[in-house]
């Protein structure tokens, strides 16, 4: 099996070592080497293991030739643009089952019109691991907020709505959010 394991974790700019203590339970650098190279035989457990290491599903570690890929031509830093110093490939953003989708039709925050936020949907034992993220609340009557989760406390949801001046909200018991993934820009 050819893996994308080595370019998954560079992309990520994490070291050996990091994705190894990151693995349940964590292992040594001198595995996670073996496995990136195919010295060592990549089974099912230790692709779901990295792959949670990672945060990238295990499908993203396998290379198939009928995945889309793009080539990366530049890296972007704080210097400017350069090359890669090796040949890699990204995936394009794949919709998982449990996704919802919101379109900025207007700019708030640091949403501009025209950009897509996909979100994934969390179940209320969910909600402590959206702290801190942008996340989408239904409401009653087909309503939604959308702010920062900023705390939890007794089923109460804590949110920060992402324009100036807004005062914070509160929102009792809901029965599911969908926590910020990833943004689509277009240019």
């Amino acid at each position: 099996m050819i893996t994308a394991i080595r370019e998954v974790r560079r992309a990520k700019g994490l070291t050996l070592e990091e994705v190894a203590q990151r693995c349940v339970p964590p292992t040594t650098a001198q595995t996670i080497g073996r496995l990136e190279t195919g010295t060592r035989t990549v089974s099912v457990g230790w692709l779901n293991r990295i792959a949670a290491a990672l945060g990238v599903d295990a499908a993203d570690l396998v290379t198939l030739p009928e995945r889309p890929e793009v080539a990366v031509a530049a890296v972007l830093d704080g210097g400017g643009a350069q090359a890669p110093r090796r040949a890699a490939n990204v995936a394009p953003p794949r919709a998982e089952p449990e996704m919802v989708a919101i379109t900025v039709t207007g700019g708030i925050g640091d949403y501009r019109a025209g950009d897509e936020i996909w979100c994934t949907r969390l179940a209320p034992e969910a909600f402590a691991g959206a702290l801190n993220r942008d996340v989408l609340v239904p409401r009653p009557a087909g309503r939604f907020l959308f702010g920062r989760l900023i705390g939890r406390e007794d089923g109460k949801l804590h949110l920060l709505p992402l324009g100036g001046g807004m005062r914070q909200q509160v929102v009792a018991d809901p029965p599911w959010i969908a926590a910020a993934a990833q943004l689509i820009r277009r240019l």
